[in-house]
C-alpha cells in the first residue's frame, strides 16, 4: 500500500495524476501546510525537508517500508515500481534531462513567480520581474522543444508530461494578469490541453476534495508557509 501525503498544490498534483493513471492502490494522508502540519515531527520523519508530496511504500524494495520525498523522485520511483510511463530505454537520457529541467527550473521559478506576485509585500519590483521573466523563459524553452512533438520525450506519454502538467495547470497564477496565460506559447498550450483532456486528470483533480484544507491566509498560514521570513522561536 502507498501512503500519499498530499496538499492541493502543483507538486502533489503530479503524483496524484500518476496514481490516477495507474490506479495504483493508495491511502491519502492530507497534510495541511497552511496549518504547519508539514513541520511536525511525524511528517519530518517522512520528509526531513518538511515539504509535500511524500509517500511511504509499505512494500518497498526487499519488502521493506520505503519513504520517498520530492515529486520527481516519487514519479521515478513509482514509474520504476509499476513499469509504466518511463518511455523507452533509449529515451531514458532525455527523460531524466527534462525531468530535472522541470524540477530545478520551470517548477521553482514558477513557484517564486507566484510568491512575489501574490504573497510578497508590494514594492519588490526587481524580484517580481526576475522570477516572472525566468518563468516565461522556461516556458519558452519547453515551448520550442515541443515544436512538432506531442509529448516531451519520445512518442509516448511519460512522467515528464505529468510533471509539466502539475505546474502548467497553475499558469494563470504564474503569469498573473493574463486572460490566456499560454497564448504566447502555442506548442505549450496544445501540449497542456492534450494532457488535461485525459480521463485520469479528472480523477486527479478530485484528490483530497473531501478534506477541509485551511483556506484562510492569516498570520498562522504565513508563518507555516514561509517560516524563514520569521526569527526562530526561542
Amino acid at each position: 500500500m502507498i501512503r500519499f501525503y498530499f496538499h492541493p498544490t502543483p507538486n502533489p498534483a503530479k503524483v496524484a495524476l500518476f496514481l490516477a493513471e495507474t490506479e495504483l492502490p493508495y491511502e491519502l494522508k492530507p497534510v495541511d501546510t497552511s496549518k504547519g502540519e508539514q513541520h511536525s515531527d511525524w511528517f519530518r520523519a517522512i520528509n526531513p525537508n518538511g515539504k509535500v508530496p511524500a509517500i511511504l511504500d509499505t512494500d518497498g524494495p526487499g519488502g521493506k517500508e520505503a519513504r520517498v520525498f520530492d515529486s520527481t523522485a516519487i514519479l521515478i520511483y513509482l514509474a520504476e515500481k509499476t513499469g509504466r510511463f518511463l518511455g523507452s530505454a533509449e529515451d531514458r537520457p532525455e527523460l531524466l534531462s527534462w525531468l530535472l529541467f522541470l524540477a530545478s527550473g520551470l517548477g521553482p521559478f514558477s513557484g517564486q513567480a507566484v510568491h512575489f506576485q501574490h504573497a510578497a509585500p508590494a514594492g519588490l519590483d526587481y524580484a517580481v520581474n526576475r522570477y516572472r521573466r525566468e518563468a516565461e523563459r522556461h516556458y519558452q524553452v519547453l515551448n520550442d522543444h515541443l515544436e512538432g512533438r506531442t509529448f516531451i520525450v519520445g512518442d509516448t506519454y511519460t512522467i515528464a508530461d505529468m510533471s509539466a502538467w502539475g505546474w502548467l495547470d497553475r499558469a494563470s497564477r504564474v503569469l498573473k494578469g493574463t486572460d490566456n496565460p499560454l497564448a504566447s506559447f502555442p506548442n505549450l498550450q496544445r501540449f497542456f490541453e492534450t494532457i488535461d483532456a485525459r480521463p485520469a486528470v479528472v480523477r486527479a483533480r478530485e484528490t483530497g476534495k473531501d478534506h477541509a484544507f485551511k483556506r484562510v491566509n492569516d498570520e498562522e498560514t504565513k508563518r507555516a508557509l514561509f517560516p524563514s521570513n520569521y526569527p526562530p522561536a526561542r
